[in-house]
């Protein structure tokens, strides 16, 4: 694949060559760079000049290289270690002719332009007034050296041009695919909406199952608005995005994280809603009757001791519900069969009401624990066959701080009473209670 030569290095190749005319006397320069032709039977680069000056100079036959000689590395490609070109490397053409050869009637020097290992092409000048000093033989090495420098520095910014465009095309590619998923998913999410309606008239009011109607109701509602987030997002334009302020340090972290102004990373619950005070057993009581029947299926046992009256608290309903579903579903997932989980509210702490999710699962690590919140990080989980994304208790964690609340872990679970082995996971909610109501004990 031929990668030609941007306008740019080929106008710094003029300036060095209108240098070497004019201070060194040259009649004639060329810059030849490599290329390897992926069409060619055998894969050997070739010499392609890019430059000559003057313009309408006429390089003769013995002047021009027309191709390169088998050498000990491709080029383009590093070697072991920095190597420059022995003249016996040179084809016949590109010799530098001695007194005693028959020589063109110019004194030729033809440079090879090497940097950290790599062959990108040759300079070659010459001029027929008079032979080369030492001295105009180093000035034109450091020519030499210049192009070198600046042509892998050229070739560097065409591969990663190259290789952002193709990342380009992948991501379009992407986004169509996401764009026929999210559409197709609307039918099945719509269709299991109407069933569970269907389903919540056919039973008696009285019926256990009626309470699994209304959860798959709940669900499909909750899926139904992550999707319009989804379709948010894909309906985002440049001119949505934040731009973002980079400081002055050299060494700067910037996280990849998509915002609104004004606004809460997209995707997460209660995005642009405001807290209010709210009973926390609205908001537990529908999760509880899911984690029941999920419980119940994966043969474990849910216990709960939730107090009938509790302070109201001041957060985000949707932000909540997700934080609890998050934390209930990695006990349920993470509880071997015949395992518990206790569920129990009333914890109280200055100007916070708590709520504590205990399991009789393998527990965190401790090497694992300080990573909790960190996005994609699974630790010791990774290891086992659950599947996971790594991504629940980061978004928990993230829901927790924006509604000022906070998050305690514990394992082994010692603040739990649902076994007395050293092993589980306990998690404790801390929520700001409503400001009326927040008087320290």
């Amino acid at each position: 694949m031929l990668i030609p030569a941007s306008s740019e290095f080929i106008a710094l190749c003029r300036e060095q060559m209108a240098l070497l005319s004019q201070g060194l006397g040259a009649s004639l320069s060329v810059v030849y760079l490599t290329q390897e032709l992926a069409e060619a039977p055998t894969n050997e680069p070739q010499l392609i000049p890019i430059v000559v000056y003057p313009e309408t100079a006429t390089l003769r036959q013995g002047f021009n290289p027309l191709g390169l000689p088998q050498l000990k590395q491709n080029l383009l490609r590093p070697g072991n270690e920095r190597e420059s070109l022995e003249e016996s490397e040179l084809p016949p053409q590109t010799k530098q002719y001695s007194q005693t050869e028959s020589a063109p009637s110019e004194d030729q020097i033809v440079l090879p332009l090497i940097h950290e290992g790599l062959m990108m092409g040759l300079l070659v000048t010459a001029r027929g007034d008079r032979q080369w000093t030492e001295k105009e033989r180093c000035e034109v090495e450091r020519v030499a050296q210049t192009l070198a420098i600046a042509c892998i520095l050229d070739k560097r910014r065409m591969w990663l041009q190259q290789q952002l465009r193709q990342q380009q095309i992948l991501q379009e590619q992407q986004q169509d695919l996401l764009d026929n998923l999210l559409h197709q998913f609307r039918n099945p999410l719509t269709a299991l909406r109407t069933f569970g309606k269907l389903l919540m008239k056919r039973l008696r009011p009285e019926s256990p199952n009626q309470d699994i109607a209304v959860s798959i109701v709940r669900e499909s509602d909750r899926l139904q608005e992550l999707l319009q987030k989804f379709d948010e997002v894909i309906d985002l334009t440049p001119e949505d995005l934040v731009r973002l302020k980079l400081p002055e340090e050299n060494e700067i972290f910037v996280e990849a994280t998509v915002e609104k102004e004004g606004q809460s990373p997209l995707l997460l619950p209660g995005i642009g809603e405001e807290t209010t005070d709210c009973n926390l057993l609205d908001i537990l009581e529908p999760l509880l009757s899911s984690a029941r029947a999920i419980a119940q299926e994966r043969g474990l046992e849910l216990i709960t001791e939730i107090h009938p009256t509790l302070a109201l608290v001041r957060v985000n309903k949707k932000a909540l519900t997700e934080v609890l579903n998050n934390i209930i579903d990695n006990a349920l997932k993470y509880t071997p069969t015949g395992g518990k989980i206790l569920i129990r509210t009333g914890q109280k702490k200055a100007n916070f009401q708590g709520i504590a999710i205990s399991d009789t699962g393998p527990g965190i690590p401790t090497q694992d624990l300080e990573h909790i919140g960190e996005r994609y990080y699974r630790g010791a989980q990774a290891e086992t066959t659950i599947p996971g994304t790594g991504l629940g208790l980061a978004i928990a964690k993230q829901l927790i701080e924006q509604m000022q609340g906070e998050m305690e872990i514990f394992s082994p679970a010692t603040e739990s009473s649902i076994t007395s082995l050293a092993q589980g996971t306990t998690f404790v909610i801390w929520l700001p209670r409503k400001k009326s109501e927040g008087v320290k004990e």
